[in-house]
């Protein structure tokens, strides 16, 4: 019998991270070239009633491991849990998001599992003879490399956020839910306090369109004109690293290879010159506007579409026509 291909969700309160939604579409696509099934394993605090929604996306059978002490993601309780449940289901392969939590728990996976794990992995395709190979971005995303395991080795995949496509199967599709026997060991360590953003802004990981601001907004003050673009469009603000050093942005707006990677929609670039390190961090955008009134700034070399104007002129004015489309 076939191995299932198996999935790792992210669960945070109280619902499924949407990237969980873009690994289970995937991990369908490569079930069914593979001829055969998908499961996910999935740990929370009250998760159990949530898990088979996964069967929309695609997922046939869920294995929960739902207590108190998993509300949390810690990687001392976590990898030993899931290390346990992949063993005795022996997949295939392994996906989990590429989030923050998602390449930590990747990471030790694989340490735990003695298989390399491919971190962003940006494609993936299954050959006719059954083998998966996949691609995934090399030195800030200057080239790409495409890798595929040896027989008998389990690929193990974290899949970059908003990069791959969510397939909504059936609305009223469910997945089996069974129990996993794995053990919950006692954490050696625990969360004292977790801050929630309660302002009701869009995160920038999950935002389908970003308008980040760079050197060029010269002032903090001055990102109050890409806040109100930002509300008008019902995006998230972002920034380079230079505002965030600084001090114009807290760092977690921070867009970047030391700060966030972001893959939305539209991404729009506002004073921002294009140093490498930012283009690591927003370059795979389906889309991305540049704003700058230097008509040699790096930038433009990625943007698909490029406006070559004072940004202090040109913001307002693409607010107002929002605000106007919106009104009309």
């Amino acid at each position: 019998m076939a191995k299932n291909v198996c999935i790792i969700t992210e669960y945070r309160n109280g619902d499924f991270r949407r990237v969980t939604h873009e690994v289970a579409s995937e991990g369908r696509r490569i079930a069914d070239a593979l001829g055969t099934g998908l499961v996910a394993v999935a740990l929370g605090s009250g998760i159990s009633a949530k898990a088979p929604d996964l069967g929309k996306y695609g997922v046939d059978k869920v294995y929960v491991v739902d207590d108190p002490a998993l509300e949390y993601y810690l990687a001392g309780v976590f990898v030993p849990v899931i290390a346990e449940v992949l063993k005795q289901l022996d997949p295939a392969a392994v996906l989990l998001p590429a989030s923050v939590d998602g390449r930590d728990l990747g990471a030790r996976l694989g340490a735990r599992m003695n298989v390399t794990l491919l971190q962003d992995v940006i494609e993936v395709v299954v050959g006719d003879d059954g083998k998966i190979k996949a691609k995934w971005p090399m030195f800030s995303g200057k080239c790409f490399a495409w890798c595929e395991w040896a027989d008998g080795v389990p690929p193990l995949l974290s899949i970059r956020p908003n990069i791959m496509q969510t397939q909504l199967l059936d609305e009223s599709r469910k997945a089996e839910i069974e129990a996993a026997s794995a053990p919950i060991p006692k954490p050696r360590a625990s969360v004292l306090k977790y801050e929630l953003d309660t302002s009701g802004k869009v995160e920038l990981t999950e935002a389908e369109i970003i308008v980040s601001g760079g050197r060029g907004m010269k002032d903090a003050a001055n990102y109050a004109m890409l806040e109100d673009l930002a509300g008008q469009l019902g995006a998230a603000v972002g920034a380079s690293r230079a505002a965030v050093d600084s001090g114009w942005r807290p760092h977690s707006d921070q867009v970047g290879q030391t700060g966030k990677v972001v893959n939305p929609n539209l991404y729009i670039a506002v004073g921002i010159s294009g140093a490498i390190q930012h283009l690591a961090g927003m370059g795979y955008s389906k889309y991305i506007v540049a704003v700058n009134k230097d008509a040699d700034a790096p930038i433009f070399t990625k943007a698909d579409y490029g406006i070559i104007e004072d940004l202090f002129t040109f913001v307002p004015a693409l607010t107002e026509e929002v605000k106007k489309l919106k009104n009309s």
